[in-house]
């Protein structure tokens, strides 16, 4: 992942935020979208491209384009710095490969064990019975 080369495939857009705040934002911008045409990006190999297309694909407009907004503080440019980071924590986990999973079977000798000592329980139980 080349991280230059998304600050340049990135795009924002400012627009006022929702939500009560008055006069300061009624008239100021401070809400960040930032917009990321995934189809065609460069900063990532063959592999982790289709990786990426794959596992975000429900998070794709229809034209591919990843859109997410941030509107956590006062100012644009802090939003601008927190979106882009939660862009990049995003990609991030996508790309982490996780490992397969082996299946694990129970040792002979513990089966054994637990056979020897359901055998041993059941002639104690039977000892216990009244014989005619």
């Amino acid at each position: 992942m080349d991280v230059n080369r998304l600050h340049k495939e990135v795009s924002y857009k400012a627009v006022a935020s929702s939500g009560p705040g008055g006069q300061h934002a009624n008239k100021v911008a401070t809400k960040v979208l930032l917009e990321w045409n995934a189809v065609q990006s460069q900063a990532f190999t063959p592999i982790e491209h289709q990786r990426l297309l794959s596992k975000l694909d429900n998070r794709f407009t229809k034209e591919g384009i990843l859109q997410l907004s941030c509107q956590d503080s006062r100012s644009q440019s802090s939003n601008k710095e927190l979106v882009f980071k939660r862009f990049l924590r995003i990609l991030n986990e996508t790309l982490v490969v996780q490992k397969l999973r082996k299946k694990r079977t129970t040792p002979r000798s513990v089966k054994r064990k637990r056979l020897n000592d359901k055998k041993k329980h059941s002639e104690k139980k039977e000892n216990r019975r009244f014989k005619y």
